[in-house]
This record gives C-alpha cells, structure tokens and sequence, in this order.
C-alpha cells in the first residue's frame, strides 16, 4: 500500500495545540465562543482575538522561559 497526500499527519509546532487551548480559555473567560469570535468582522471581536493572541504569547513564553531555567538547574544544555 502506498502512502497518499492524506495518508500523512500535519506537522505541528510542539505548542500549538497549547497556544489553541489557552486562545479558547482567553475568550471563554471574556464570554464569547472562539468558533463564533473568528466568523465575526467588527471590532470588538478583532480586539478580543488579538488580546487573546497576546495573552497566549506571553503565557507560552514564561512557560519556555520556566522549562529553559529547569534545564539549567539540572546541568542541562
């Protein structure tokens, strides 16, 4: 059997799925639905997505940060 184009599974970056997941939470939190946040234009919702967005870099990256200071602390390169 062969291998097709839609045999495959689609790379991820190891935290995606992480950055998705706290997305969601960001706007739950605010009381939206993030599939009903993203089908909408306006403002608010554009507000909403790029705080969220936000909210999630700066999460991923104290989460990096604490993993890298974990590896030092245990002579880890």
């Amino acid at each position: 059997m062969t291998s097709t184009l839609t045999d495959t599974v689609p790379v991820e970056e190891p935290l995606a799925r992480l950055e998705r997941d706290l997305i969601a939470n960001y706007v739950a939190r605010a009381g939206e639905d993030l599939h009903d946040l993203r089908t909408r234009t306006d403002g608010v919702a554009r507000n909403l997505m790029a705080a969220a967005s936000r909210y999630a870099s700066a999460r991923l990256t104290e989460i990096e940060a604490r993993f890298r200071y974990l590896h030092s602390l245990h002579g880890h390169a």
